[in-house]
């Protein structure tokens, strides 16, 4: 009975670590964060506005440069992966991405494509750098000895990128704010 109780929690816990949620493949075999949106309520200008605020909000260094058309907005970026060891915890290194963001009335899509890892070292004042300027993609495997800190960076990526596309999805929908100091504003005549 012990052991059938063992055996019960061994293949349940197996079951449950391969829940994890992953990158879809495209047809290019490179990791891809793709998802629509139906908002029936906002027209295409609106969100085209709206994206690029929220584009514009981020920081320069986490969005470098960004392509405008009358439908689409191209941006490239990236977003550090910290890795925390008991309480203390720093950055391993970072993930740089391809943002694209599509419009039509009623509706937009976005994905997030091109994840290349650059990992981070410590200097020689302390600080955390980056170790090379060329990145590795995430969808490439790695070595035997290194496949369990490769596979927690490519699940760290993965929360971080849920994370700015529940972001990105709320500044979307959200109502605007209207500045009440806009709205009082008392017209003046030039005429006595």
């Amino acid at each position: 009975m012990k052991y059938f109780a063992v055996l019960f929690l061994f293949f349940f816990s197996l079951k449950l670590c391969a829940q994890q949620k992953q990158f879809s493949l495209n047809e290019d075999g490179k990791y891809v964060f793709y998802e629509v949106v139906d908002v029936k309520t906002i027209s295409k200008d609106i969100l085209m506005a709206r994206a690029k605020v929220f584009i514009n909000k981020l920081d320069k260094e986490v969005v470098k440069n960004h392509v405008l058309t009358d439908t689409s907005i191209f941006a490239k970026g990236k977003f550090v992966i910290d890795k925390t060891v008991l309480i203390a915890g720093h950055p391993s290194g970072e993930v740089s991405y391809n943002l694209t963001f599509e419009a039509r009335n009623g509706k937009y899509r976005f994905w997030l494509t091109d994840f290349e890892y650059i990992p981070y070292q410590r200097n020689r004042y302390g600080n955390y750098v980056a170790t090379t300027k060329i990145g590795t993609p995430l969808e490439k495997s790695t070595s035997k000895l290194n496949m369990g800190e490769w596979k927690a960076n490519v699940s760290a990526a993965y929360n971080k990128v849920e994370k700015l596309s529940a972001d990105f999805k709320e500044f979307l929908s959200r109502n605007p704010i209207v500045n009440p100091l806009e709205n009082n504003k008392t017209k003046v005549n030039d005429k006595w």
